[in-house]
């Protein structure tokens, strides 16, 4: 009863004979259990009498019975029941897969009478509004799996178990957590004058760049470095050449999980989206890389700074961090617990905690975590000074 479920299903698959008996065993538990008890008992019953008898012979009737009761009782304990139960929960295959051998051959020989006892069993069980038929199955849920990945010891790498629970939690983590905002996407306006867009592209940082008409919302579509390097070579090179090299725009709705735009880049063979709102305006840019970056780490460079970047320790235990700062990739790094339901930025959650943009110098806490605006510019919070709350508590004590 206490081996390893999962294991016991990996070796039965692996057609292990031992496993394969067990697992038989088990699918009917009220046989098993009725068979196991009938010999325990039998066993008992009969070693009570036989004691009782001899007990009674050698020292009488009252002490003998004494010596009977009290002398079995402890023989049982120790080694019928304690020890070798102990050394079954300890090493559960080792004596399950021998011990069904010869509990699948007594089932057979004794199977009339454990069907009858079933029977009355599960009469009373039906009377006492359990149904025996209606097993619970004991499937793992996904904070239960995570829990079985971290426990899993010396038996998975550290990096590995890293990334088995990033895949458990893509169902949690939408698009909006790691998208680049919208007033960091890199890309060009093609209403700008022709020099500028040749400079821009002969300047490309990445291998993909958007194109939009005088503001993001009016995108155009993208342009892959591999398209714009051919064109550049060519001497009729110009707007009407680059916007025909365009590639259609695909959009991502806001709130798509993680795990489901994966899935969707796979079925659309796409590795680029941007991503909308209900009334279609944009609001950031997602790839393939980012959504694998939250399996596998970083390992390659994307257009967003990296938090180690937007974060500054100080002397005095303070840290200076970027407002534009993600709120999950601070508390990542940091190990803080700012809120993470809401805005997805630290200047976002700033401002919806105030309901208003705040002047400089103005200090504030949330969630426990004194923070001191210090540059607000173009109606955004630019810089500011958390005082994490586990530092704060050191210095009180």
């Amino acid at each position: 009863m206490s081996i390893n479920k999962f294991r016991l299903r990996h070796l039965e698959k692996q057609k292990h004979a031992g496993a394969t008996r067990v697992s038989s065993l088990l699918k009917r538990p009220d046989r098993l259990i009725g068979l196991i008890l009938i010999g325990n008992n039998l066993v008992n019953i009969a070693a009570s009498s036989v004691a009782t008898i001899i007990g009674i012979r050698l020292f009488g009737d009252v002490v003998g019975l004494a010596v009977a009761t009290f002398g079995l009782t402890f023989i049982l304990l120790v080694f019928a029941e304690v020890t070798p139960k102990t050394i079954a929960a300890l090493y559960p295959e080792k004596i399950a897969f021998p011990s069904s051998l010869i509990l699948k051959n007594l089932l057979r020989l004794t199977l009339p009478f454990v069907i009858a006892l079933n029977w009355i069993t599960n009469g009373l069980l039906r009377l006492l509004g359990f149904s025996p038929e209606q097993m619970e199955e004991h499937s793992l849920s996904k904070e239960e799996l995570k829990t079985v990945v971290s426990e899993a010891g010396a038996m998975l790498p550290a990096k590995h178990k890293s990334m088995l629970t990033s895949i458990l939690d893509l169902e949690q983590v939408t698009v909006e957590d790691i998208m680049i905002p919208r007033n960091e996407i890199n890309a060009i306006d093609v209403n700008d004058d022709w020099k500028v867009i040749s400079k821009q592209l002969t300047n490309l940082q990445h291998t993909r760049v958007l194109l939009y008409r005088d503001q993001i919302d009016d995108a155009v579509g993208f342009i892959h470095a591999r398209d714009a390097l051919r064109l550049l070579t060519k001497e009729q090179f110009n707007k009407s050449s680059l916007l025909r090299a365009v590639r259609e725009i695909y959009f991502i709705p806001e709130g798509t999980s993680l795990n489901t735009q994966l899935h969707k880049f796979q079925q659309v063979k796409e590795r680029i989206g941007l991503v909308v709102d209900e009334y279609g305006d944009i609001q950031g840019l997602v790839t393939l890389e980012d959504i694998l970056e939250e399996v596998v780490g970083d390992f390659t460079t994307t257009q967003t700074r990296p938090p180690s970047e937007e974060v500054s320790e100080q002397d005095d235990g303070s840290v200076l961090v970027d407002g534009g700062a993600n709120i999950r990739d601070l508390n990542k790094e940091m190990g803080w617990h700012l809120p993470q339901d809401g805005p997805k930025t630290l200047s976002g959650l700033i401002v919806e905690y105030l309901e208003d943009i705040p002047d400089a110098n103005l200090g504030l806490k949330i969630e426990g975590y004194p923070i001191e605006v210090m540059e607000v510019k173009e109606n955004m919070i630019k810089l500011v000074r958390v005082l994490p709350q586990q530092r704060r508590k050191k210095s009180k004590d």
